[in-house]
């Protein structure tokens, strides 16, 4: 069963609407569902926020230590809860996919994602979840970094906001551990624009 799930970003109001935020930005709506609030915790270079229901206890972490060092914070809370790789939800960008489109998968390469990269790394092993919410890829690989420092249109933004909509109504299944029935249900829809 999931005990953390990750939201990848970088800290700061500079930062709060661009693309690479989107990790963070599914974490606040799934906060939002259970009444969580995020508090500073600087032992795990974060702020976190405890899901507790019937059944269910999960910690939420959004790391402050910017993208490239998304690990530390993964590590240090892993480490601190004994938290095992298949227990841990990483949800990021992901420019390999269209604005509006969401995948869900387990392990893998890091696929030129610095978070990722540093996550696999400080825990070494690859083999942890991964919910991908797509903001789309430029068309020049010198742009990446400007596209996802930089703020979706309108357009974009909500289809990237329906594609979150559509990851949190599988989130009761991962919580139950029904990882495989998520990913069929996630990874089959298509959206709509």
């Amino acid at each position: 069963m999931l005990k953390l799930i990750a939201g990848l970003g970088n800290p700061g109001p500079d930062y709060a609407a661009t693309r690479h935020n989107a990790g963070f930005w599914f974490l606040h709506r799934l906060a939002a569902q259970f009444s969580a609030h995020f508090s500073a915790a600087s032992k795990f270079h974060g702020e976190v926020a405890r899901l507790q229901a019937a059944g269910l206890d999960c910690r939420l972490l959004k790391p402050t230590t910017y993208m490239n060092e998304s690990g530390r914070a993964l590590k240090a809370m892993a480490d601190y809860f004994n938290i095992a790789a298949d227990e841990l939800l990483v949800v990021h960008d992901e420019i390999d996919l269209d604005a509006g489109l969401v995948r869900l998968k387990q392990g893998g390469g890091h696929g030129g994602h610095n978070g990722v990269c540093d996550i696999i790394s400080r825990l070494v092993t690859p083999n942890f979840l991964r919910l991908r919410i797509g903001v789309s890829r430029p068309g020049r690989r010198a742009d990446v970094t400007p596209h996802v420092l930089g703020r979706p249109g309108a357009d974009e933004q909500a289809l990237i906001e329906e594609a979150m909509e559509r990851a949190l109504s599988v989130m009761p299944q991962l919580f139950a551990g029904e990882y495989q029935k998520a990913m069929s249900a996630l990874n089959s829809a298509k959206h709509t624009s």
